[in-house]
């Protein structure tokens, strides 16, 4: 994998970690052809796609007979200049899953999914990335691996057993640095933010209906790396809460 690779695969990471929604690509099972519609998306620590979906969708339907998709993470929605913003297309072939660590992780996402959890019709989906295409503005397309961008399990392995623990500590002993993050160091407004996923590159933070990333200045792979991290953005929140 090039360097080239490598950038290209960071920066749809970064793009995919920020988006909680995606227009979904299918092949109709008629043959007819292509079909899009719109699902929320949460993603696993190493960056793989999770979807919930119901069995009577047509998207549903379509993946039983065929489960090749398309997904893509829309980042100009802000831009006054849209196709010079950045967007990334990821391939791959979709399966469905039996795990409560990744609807517990989708649910943390898209709380309103806990409604229908239980429902016999909608089950938790992963996508198996293959290969992705990021546009990042004009002149910069990429066509990337899916090694560039879902991380090597090597490096998620130890935070898969520590997540929950650190969720339910930062949660309960240390509400009020997680709500100096949001405001501090992301700008956001309210006061109940709770801490909801933590992943190698990052932090995932949840106020009510809003979604905010905290991305970490070095890659952590266990708990004791996160909690350096952390600490050393409280300080740096503080920092800032206190003024020159």
């Amino acid at each position: 994998m090039t360097h080239a690779e490598q950038e290209a695969g960071r920066t749809i990471r970064r793009l995919m970690r920020c988006c909680g929604r995606v227009s979904l690509g299918t092949l109709e099972r008629d043959g007819a052809g292509p079909y899009v519609s719109l699902a929320m998306v949460a993603l696993d620590q190493d960056a793989t796609p999770l979807l919930f979906l119901s069995d009577l969708a047509d998207h549903t339907r379509n993946l039983q007979a065929d489960p090749r998709v398309s997904l893509l993470f829309d980042g100009t929605l802000a831009s006054t200049v849209p196709l010079a913003g950045e967007r990334a297309t990821v391939q791959g072939r979709i399966e469905a899953v039996d795990d409560r660590r990744l609807l517990a992780r989708y649910v943390a996402r898209h709380p309103d999914a806990a409604g229908y959890a239980g429902f016999r019709d909608f089950h938790l989906y992963r996508v198996v990335v293959e290969r992705a295409h990021l546009v990042a503005g004009f002149g910069r397309i990429h066509w990337v691996p899916a090694a560039a961008v879902v991380l090597d399990p090597a490096l998620t392995a130890p935070l898969l057993a520590q997540e929950q623990d650190i969720l339910e500590h930062m949660n309960r002993d240390h509400a009020d640095a997680v709500r100096l993050y949001a405001q501090r160091l992301l700008g956001r407004s309210g006061e109940d933010w709770i801490m909801i996923g933590i992943d190698p590159e990052g932090c995932d933070l949840r106020c009510g209906a809003g979604v905010a990333r905290l991305w970490f200045d070095v890659t952590v792979t266990n708990g004791e790396e996160v909690r350096a991290e952390l600490i050393r953005l409280v300080r740096q929140a503080r920092s800032e809460a206190a003024g020159p």
